[in-house]
């Protein structure tokens, strides 16, 4: 049985990722890199993703393979930054990852808010209805139009 505080401790680290995430996202929209809150984010979303990791389960399951697939990115996002200082195609890889794992982030929390939050568990108890995949499609409608935003606008080098 997964103890309530290491679950307590993943539902904090993943609301410190989501919230750091945002001000990253918003720095990059905004043509400012901001050192302190992306480190934040990259450190709280992959300490998300690995604890995930640890929960007790008897199968692989769709939150494994999005973990895995996060921690993926996380790497390469963070092989953009810190290694190849966002030089060149680097800048994109970065500007995607960052976005990306924020919706990682994202995808999880409306999962979870449809699993976990009555009124909104009605609305979608399999979570395969309609309403479960229209916010979800919102959600990616919004991240597929700040990462074009930061594309254009988060120019590191000038």
């Amino acid at each position: 049985m997964d103890s309530p505080t290491f679950i307590m401790s993943h539902v904090v680290i993943s609301a410190i990722a989501i919230i750091s995430g945002v001000a990253v996202i918003h720095g990059l929209v905004s043509a400012n890199r901001i050192s302190r809150w992306t480190l934040l984010f990259l450190v709280t979303t992959t300490a998300t993703s690995v604890t995930g990791f640890f929960f007790h389960r008897d199968q692989l399951l769709p939150s494994h393979i999005v973990g895995a697939v996060a921690l993926a990115v996380l790497a390469l996002t963070c092989l953009a930054l810190y290694g190849f200082r966002l030089r060149g195609i680097w800048r994109a890889v970065y500007i995607v990852g960052a976005v990306l794992s924020l919706w990682f982030n994202v995808f999880v929390l409306i999962a979870q808010a449809f699993l976990k939050v009555p009124s909104l568990h009605v609305l979608a108890p399999r979570g395969s209805e309609p309403p479960f995949a229209i916010a979800q499609c919102i959600a990616l409608v919004v991240f597929i139009i700040l990462g074009v935003r930061a594309s254009r606008r988060f120019h590191p080098e000038h």
